[in-house]
């Protein structure tokens, strides 16, 4: 199964878990399983409209699916999916 990889800032979400395997063909459908067994993380990676969010990066190996096929980048059992929101500071 695909696993995702949770950064710091949104661990709180998955109960701590660094790495969540979730049983999916395409990111979007990973992400998808991701917030359906850690709803308090949707808002943090979707808008109200139903799509991830801007400042949301998901990457394949060293490759930002926004350079792929987007969510329906396919993932295989040992993929792991990076999650990156982006931080704001200043």
């Amino acid at each position: 199964m695909p696993i995702l990889r949770i950064p710091t800032p949104l661990r709180s979400y998955t109960g701590g878990q660094v790495e969540v395997q979730v049983n999916a063909r395409s990111v979007g459908e990973a992400v998808e399983k991701l917030v359906e067994m850690f709803p308090t993380l949707k808002p943090h990676l979707y808008n109200d409209d139903g799509r991830l969010r801007p400042f949301v990066n998901l990457f394949v190996g060293e490759h930002n699916i926004r350079d792929l096929d987007g969510l329906a980048t396919p993932v295989a059992e040992d993929t792991r999916v990076l999650v990156v929101p982006s931080i704001a500071g200043g």
